[in-house]
């Protein structure tokens, strides 16, 4: 059950987007992999970056932030419970987006098809 904090948390973190966040929104947003994607979504306790509730495909974008304990730890709850759910999660480093916005947009493309 989602309460009001996170609903909140996820808004605050729509407006507050790295450049790996952006960069993947852009192509991502509007349906253009064929499927409507939500950014920074509450999924009971946790937000997660992109979610694709049709086919329970979830992206999660990992900065140097995510090297922190506290921040691991999370980050393994949160993919044991999406998967619980049987929600599927893929991860890339930020770098990867910026970097290589190609492969990860296959790798996301071979999911979505999987999934499918």
């Amino acid at each position: 059950m989602q309460n009001d904090g996170i609903i909140k948390k996820a808004r605050i973190l729509r407006r507050e987007n790295t450049k790996a966040e952006k960069i993947l929104w852009k192509e991502l947003r509007g349906g253009k992999l064929g499927i409507k994607w939500r950014r920074q979504h509450p999924i009971d306790m946790f937000i997660v970056d992109f979610y694709m509730p049709k086919i329970k495909l979830v992206i999660e974008l990992d900065g140097s932030v995510h090297n922190i304990k506290e921040n691991k730890e999370y980050d393994k709850d949160r993919t044991f419970y999406l998967k619980t759910k049987h929600i599927k999660v893929i991860r890339f480093w930020n770098s990867e987006v910026e970097n290589d916005l190609e492969n990860v947009l296959n790798k996301i493309r071979e999911e979505i098809k999987k999934l499918s």
